[in-house]
């Protein structure tokens, strides 16, 4: 894989997909017993702002730097993420490092949790390895293979976060049968598919493809700041959720607009809806 998240770490779409994976996690976290968390393409797990790829493209300029200086009040999800993720910034005005999914997912889980992060690429699996430490079981396994190895876990309910890299032509359309799959082996769990906006026709392809396996309760959330552009340039990122908890939509109604007005206060837009609904 070519794909190094170091250079985008903080960016719109990392703040975008953790605004989520908060709320979603939070909504895991009403009921006492244990949840599991998996992260099929976890990266490195951490990253460092002041090394030379964050520096060289400066993309958490525009987006979690944006964030935190951002005038409140904030709507509770974007209060919440915040929260979350200070303690992990490093010390200082501005921050230093910014946190993969499997820290946030560690920072909400509780002793009767379980989190498994999965990686494929050596550097970034050993990456993870140490940034993880004991809270996140991590493996060195290809994404779609833990889906299969994985679910159902034993705990019954969990959170499941897709987010591969984007670098094979046929991603989309395989997205698409990984999760009718997953779904099938584990039905009530919940699932979170990140995917970026350049050239919209294969998020509109994987769209189709899942409303006609039959699957209900999904829930299409987006933010772009700017309209679309021509040469398939990055505008925006969405992140479909299977199965959301209760509340999670209008969480996310009352936070995502919030959050195109700050990250892009010309041109941002943001849309939550549901294209399949229960």
């Amino acid at each position: 894989m070519n794909y190094r998240h170091a250079f985008h770490a903080g960016n719109f779409a990392d703040v975008v997909k953790h605004v989520c994976l908060v709320a979603l996690l939070r909504g895991l976290t009403r009921k006492d017993s244990a949840w599991f968390y998996l992260d099929t393409h976890a990266g490195a797990g951490d990253y460092d702002l002041t090394a030379t790829p964050a520096q060289k493209t400066g993309e958490y300029r525009d987006g979690i730097a944006r964030l935190l200086s951002a005038p409140g009040p904030l709507p509770a999800a974007l209060a919440d993420y915040l929260g979350v993720i200070r303690p992990l910034l490093g010390d200082g005005d501005s921050p230093r490092r910014y946190p993969g999914s499997p820290l946030i997912a560690a920072a909400l889980g509780r002793p009767q949790d379980r989190l498994v992060a999965c990686e494929l690429n050596p550097l970034e699996f050993e990456a993870l390895q140490a940034a993880c430490g004991g809270a996140v079981h991590v493996q060195r396994t290809d994404g779609y293979q833990a889906l299969k190895a994985l679910l159902p876990p034993r705990e019954r309910r969990g959170l499941t976060l897709i987010d591969p890299p984007y670098e094979r032509p046929d991603e989309f359309t395989r997205l698409a049968g990984e999760l009718v799959a997953a779904h099938r082996r584990f039905a009530t769990g919940v699932y979170a598919l990140w995917y970026p906006l350049k050239d919209e026709a294969p998020v509109a392809g994987l769209k189709r493809a899942l409303k006609a396996a039959g699957l209900r309760r999904l829930l299409v959330t987006e933010l772009r700041l700017t309209p679309l552009p021509t040469g398939g340039m990055l505008h925006g990122c969405g992140v479909l959720v299977l199965n959301p908890p209760w509340g999670f939509a209008e969480q996310m109604k009352a936070a995502l607009p919030a959050l195109a007005r700050i990250l892009s206060p010309d041109t941002g837009t943001a849309t939550v809806d549901w294209l399949v609904p229960e």
